[in-house]
């Protein structure tokens, strides 16, 4: 029986995929994050979020009128996130990359208020400082790495982020194991270490285990 490290604690649902496809799990988070306070801000024409994390943040924040402002995001839970909590979301797109040529060919003079974490890629505050769009940025929440050294054998690592990426390597090592990464940006993480690299077809935990169960369907 093949044997699968997740670098984060799956829901019972995803679990029993596992199980069904007769693959073993040991999971571990390699990552935490926590909801840090903020001062309330100015909001501008738009808000923009990367990650489901930040809208947790900011439901827990004493922020007003937050639903009344349109969203951009990115990712489709982080999109089905917003809705569900009474946000209307105008854009989404599956990376930060994706979002900004949206914004580029649409919303240029428009402001934006980015609702972020303390670990955030570059992508989003670099496009809007080389093209003079106003912005402001709000770190939300904090993510901590939690490294953890894996005594069990395993056949293949899932990853599903840069930051799981950099914790999991603080202990342990890639030693050609496969490795399941939700995108591309954790994805580059691993360049440099591996070549055994599977990434989901759609940047979400769901595809991540559908190819995992692909993968060693055809073994």
């Amino acid at each position: 029986m093949n044997r699968i490290l997740s670098t984060k604690k799956l829901s019972k649902a995803l679990k029993k995929k596992f199980s069904d496809a007769k693959i073993e799990l040991v999971e571990k988070n390699f990552i935490q994050t926590k909801s840090i306070s903020f001062e309330t801000p100015q909001l501008n024409d738009y808000l923009v979020f990367t990650s489901k994390q930040a809208v947790k943040s900011i439901l827990k924040s004493d922020v007003k009128n937050v639903h009344s402002i349109s969203c951009l995001c990115v990712g489709s839970k982080t999109r089905n996130f917003l809705e569900k909590k009474g946000f209307t979301v105008i854009e989404s797109a599956d990376y930060a990359e994706e979002l900004i040529q949206i914004i580029d060919s649409k919303y240029k003079s428009n402001s934006f208020t980015f609702f972020c974490g303390n670990i955030r890629k570059n992508t989003i505050p670099n496009y809007f400082q080389q093209n003079k769009i106003a912005y402001n940025e709000i770190v939300v929440y904090e993510t901590k790495l939690k490294p953890h050294k894996i005594k069990k054998e395993y056949d293949g690592i899932l990853f599903f982020s840069p930051s799981g990426v950099k914790s999991f390597l603080e202990n342990n090592s890639l030693d050609n194991k496969t490795c399941f990464c939700i995108g591309t940006t954790t994805s580059k993480a691993l360049e440099n270490r591996t070549k055994n690299i599977v990434i989901a077809s759609q940047p979400t935990v769901e595809n991540v285990i559908t190819e995992v169960i692909k993968y060693y369907k055809r073994l």
